[in-house]
């Protein structure tokens, strides 16, 4: 019988996860904890539990160094309505280290436990506000930056989950992206201030994230999130982190009792804040995940190698998860 599946994503973006709109002082502390100390303890917590996990990156992190020429900010990159690129210093790593990632992805690479390395776009870009000029002009570069260091990506994290321009992940040699899960249900169509009451009602009764199925699309697998590991910034650092520890496990229960699939994803720079309690709460999540991938109840996988089972092993899991939701909404 087919194991439950644990996959963890990253968005790994340093300060281009902000910039556009918050400017680059905002967030500018919480990168430089994560270039000093995150990434380094995401890694020792996935060496010691074993976790291959998948890290989608911006493309501006994999250069070293860059600069405007006649005016132009990467002229490969073909500008969509508005500048995105206006805040790009054109420096390198040492000058702008909140803008450069080289030698974190190195770090990332020469983990003992190897982690799949994945595309967050370029710089960020929303993908259905762009052109499918600029979404492969962006992709393209990725592409080419990564092939230099001998990596070969197959998995994309669109920025803020907007989806758009499947086509182009194709055209590109991806196979797998992160899209929203039946859990994001706060996501579409709502204001921020209804998305954020949303999420915080789901962490503090901790709802049960549903466990989710990988999706076919064309040449593509979409593997829907099941749930974020949440910050502790704004008011959402007054809730205990039991809280967002709970429902991780509930998650990781269903997934294991419908032999589906929990994928938990964050950004790194998220842990930067209250960063003992949130290390604290992750190392609990992985500590129980490995207690049932001893068990035999679950096995870890990138999201680059979901789609590795033969396809009728794929549609027998989404045929058990389709019955189970049917009894347990439907059926009763």
């Amino acid at each position: 019988m087919r194991q439950a599946i644990f996959t963890l994503s990253l968005d790994f973006e340093l300060i281009w996860g902000s910039v556009h709109h918050m400017g680059p002082e905002r967030f500018s502390a919480a990168c430089e904890m994560e270039r000093s100390s995150v990434i380094d303890r995401l890694l020792e917590l996935f060496v010691k539990y074993e976790v291959p996990a998948t890290w989608c990156i911006v493309g501006h992190l994999f250069i070293d160094h860059c600069q405007c020429l006649d005016g132009t900010k990467h002229p490969e990159i073909i500008p969509p309505s508005r500048d995105w690129l206006q805040h790009d210093p054109c420096g390198n790593e040492e000058t702008n280290p909140n803008f450069y990632g080289r030698s974190l992805l190195r770090k990332i690479q020469s983990c003992p436990v190897p982690q799949e390395i994945g595309c967050h776009s370029f710089s960020h870009i929303m993908f259905p506000e762009c052109s499918r000029e600029t979404a492969r002009s962006e992709i393209a570069e990725c592409v080419r930056l990564a092939s230099e260091m001998g990596i070969e990506m197959k998995s994309f994290a669109f920025p803020r989950n907007r989806v758009c321009h499947l086509d182009v992940l194709e055209e590109y040699g991806f196979t797998h992206y992160r899209g929203p899960g039946k859990n994001e249900r706060w996501e579409n169509g709502r204001s921020d201030l209804l998305r954020r009451l949303g999420h915080l009602f789901d962490i503090l009764f901790a709802t049960e994230p549903q466990p989710v199925v990988p999706e076919r699309k064309n040449a593509l697998w979409n593997i829907p999130g099941s749930t974020i590991f949440f910050p502790k910034h704004g008011i959402r650092r007054y809730i205990p982190m039991s809280f967002r520890v709970r429902r991780a496990r509930k998650g990781l229960n269903a997934a294991v009792r419908d032999r589906g699939i929990f994928h938990l994803w964050f950004h790194p720079t998220n842990m930067a804040d209250e960063i003992e309690s949130m290390f604290s709460g992750l190392d609990r999540i992985l500590a129980y995940a490995s207690q049932l991938r001893r068990n035999g109840r679950i096995e870890f996988l990138p999201m680059g190698a979901i789609s590795t089972s033969s396809a009728e092993v794929l549609d027998n899991l989404t045929s058990s998860l389709e019955s189970h939701f049917k009894h347990e909404y439907i059926g009763q």
